[in-house]
Protein backbone atom coordinates (compact mmCIF):
# COMPACT_ATOMS: atom_id res chain seq x y z
CA UNK A 1 0.00 0.00 0.00
CA UNK A 2 0.95 3.60 -0.93
CA UNK A 3 -0.07 6.49 1.39
CA UNK A 4 -2.09 8.45 -0.32
CA UNK A 5 -0.64 12.43 -0.25
CA UNK A 6 -3.84 13.23 1.67
CA UNK A 7 -2.80 10.83 4.62
CA UNK A 8 0.90 12.02 4.05
CA UNK A 9 -0.04 15.47 4.31
CA UNK A 10 -2.15 15.04 7.95
CA UNK A 11 0.92 13.38 9.45
CA UNK A 12 3.33 16.13 8.26
CA UNK A 13 1.03 18.31 9.55
CA UNK A 14 0.24 16.89 12.80
CA UNK A 15 3.61 16.56 12.90
CA UNK A 16 4.25 20.51 12.86
CA UNK A 17 1.32 20.91 15.49
CA UNK A 18 3.25 18.38 17.59
CA UNK A 19 6.50 20.39 17.48
CA UNK A 20 3.99 23.53 18.59
CA UNK A 21 2.40 21.84 21.13
CA UNK A 22 1.67 24.16 24.18
CA UNK A 23 1.86 27.39 22.24
CA UNK A 24 -1.04 27.93 21.03
CA UNK A 25 -3.21 27.78 17.66
CA UNK A 26 -1.27 27.74 14.69
CA UNK A 27 -2.71 28.95 11.48
CA UNK A 28 -3.56 27.33 8.26
CA UNK A 29 -1.65 29.24 6.28
CA UNK A 30 1.34 29.03 8.15
CA UNK A 31 1.28 25.14 8.55
CA UNK A 32 0.84 25.28 4.79
CA UNK A 33 3.40 27.58 3.67
CA UNK A 34 5.64 26.24 6.35
CA UNK A 35 5.34 22.38 5.03
CA UNK A 36 4.43 23.44 1.20
CA UNK A 37 0.82 21.74 1.87
CA UNK A 38 -1.96 23.32 -0.47
CA UNK A 39 -3.58 25.24 1.96
CA UNK A 40 -7.26 24.67 0.50
CA UNK A 41 -6.48 20.77 0.54
CA UNK A 42 -5.14 21.15 4.02
CA UNK A 43 -8.17 22.40 5.52
CA UNK A 44 -9.96 20.06 4.60
CA UNK A 45 -7.66 17.29 6.52
CA UNK A 46 -7.28 19.98 9.62
CA UNK A 47 -11.40 19.46 9.75
CA UNK A 48 -11.04 15.47 9.16
CA UNK A 49 -8.51 15.44 12.15
CA UNK A 50 -10.91 17.69 14.56
CA UNK A 51 -13.65 15.20 13.61
CA UNK A 52 -11.52 12.42 14.85
CA UNK A 53 -10.87 14.30 18.35
CA UNK A 54 -7.29 14.78 17.38
CA UNK A 55 -7.53 18.63 16.85
CA UNK A 56 -9.03 21.72 18.25
CA UNK A 57 -9.80 24.54 16.51
CA UNK A 58 -9.72 28.38 17.92
CA UNK A 59 -11.85 31.22 15.76
CA UNK A 60 -10.74 34.71 15.49
CA UNK A 61 -7.37 36.57 14.58
CA UNK A 62 -4.99 34.63 17.10
CA UNK A 63 -7.30 31.59 16.17
CA UNK A 64 -5.99 28.24 14.16
CA UNK A 65 -5.61 24.53 15.01
CA UNK A 66 -3.78 22.99 17.71
CA UNK A 67 -3.23 18.99 19.31
CA UNK A 68 -6.23 18.56 21.94
CA UNK A 69 -3.65 15.44 22.47
CA UNK A 70 -0.39 14.98 24.22
CA UNK A 71 2.13 13.99 20.90
CA UNK A 72 2.55 10.58 22.41
CA UNK A 73 -1.05 9.77 22.58
CA UNK A 74 -1.60 10.64 18.90
CA UNK A 75 -0.19 7.01 16.64
CA UNK A 76 -0.24 6.90 13.21
CA UNK A 77 -2.11 3.41 13.07
CA UNK A 78 -5.29 5.53 13.96
CA UNK A 79 -3.88 8.24 11.16
CA UNK A 80 -3.37 6.17 8.35
CA UNK A 81 -6.58 3.94 9.29
CA UNK A 82 -8.39 6.77 9.06
CA UNK A 83 -7.38 8.11 5.74
CA UNK A 84 -6.88 5.03 3.99
CA UNK A 85 -9.24 2.79 5.48
CA UNK A 86 -7.87 0.14 6.41
CA UNK A 87 -4.12 -1.09 7.08
CA UNK A 88 -4.52 -4.70 5.66
CA UNK A 89 -3.22 -5.31 1.80
CA UNK A 90 -5.81 -8.14 1.68
CA UNK A 91 -10.08 -7.49 2.02
CA UNK A 92 -9.71 -10.64 3.60
CA UNK A 93 -7.05 -9.82 6.49
CA UNK A 94 -8.90 -6.43 7.09
CA UNK A 95 -10.97 -5.59 10.36
CA UNK A 96 -12.90 -2.39 9.09
CA UNK A 97 -13.14 -3.70 5.13
CA UNK A 98 -13.60 -7.21 5.13
CA UNK A 99 -14.39 -9.27 1.87
CA UNK A 100 -14.49 -12.96 1.82
CA UNK A 101 -11.50 -14.05 -0.53
CA UNK A 102 -12.65 -14.95 -4.14
CA UNK A 103 -9.77 -17.15 -4.89
CA UNK A 104 -9.55 -18.74 -1.11
CA UNK A 105 -11.34 -22.07 -0.82
CA UNK A 106 -10.66 -22.03 3.42
CA UNK A 107 -9.40 -18.87 4.97
CA UNK A 108 -8.36 -20.86 8.26
CA UNK A 109 -5.81 -23.00 5.94
CA UNK A 110 -5.20 -20.38 3.25
CA UNK A 111 -1.52 -19.67 3.72
CA UNK A 112 -1.20 -16.52 1.58
CA UNK A 113 -4.28 -15.06 4.08
CA UNK A 114 -2.28 -16.29 6.81
CA UNK A 115 1.12 -14.64 5.81
CA UNK A 116 -0.68 -11.54 5.50
CA UNK A 117 -2.23 -11.06 8.41
CA UNK A 118 1.28 -11.36 10.15
CA UNK A 119 2.33 -8.12 8.18
CA UNK A 120 -1.12 -6.43 8.66
CA UNK A 121 -0.45 -7.55 12.79
CA UNK A 122 2.95 -6.34 12.68
CA UNK A 123 2.50 -3.50 10.51
CA UNK A 124 -0.08 -2.02 12.75
CA UNK A 125 1.78 -2.58 16.18
CA UNK A 126 4.77 -0.78 14.66
CA UNK A 127 2.26 1.79 13.54
CA UNK A 128 0.59 1.93 16.58
CA UNK A 129 3.86 2.57 18.31
CA UNK A 130 4.82 5.55 16.32
CA UNK A 131 3.81 8.86 17.78
CA UNK A 132 3.92 12.40 17.08
CA UNK A 133 6.39 12.35 19.65
CA UNK A 134 8.79 9.37 18.26
CA UNK A 135 8.76 11.35 14.58
CA UNK A 136 9.65 14.39 16.51
CA UNK A 137 12.58 12.48 18.09
CA UNK A 138 14.17 11.01 14.51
Amino acid sequence: MILSKKTRYAIVALSRLAKEYGNGPIQIRDISSIEKIPQSFLENILLDLRKMGILGSQLGKSGGYYLLRKPEEVNLADIIDHFEGTLSLLYCVSEKSYRPCEFCKDESTCQIRKVFSEIHEKTYSILKNATLQSLLQH
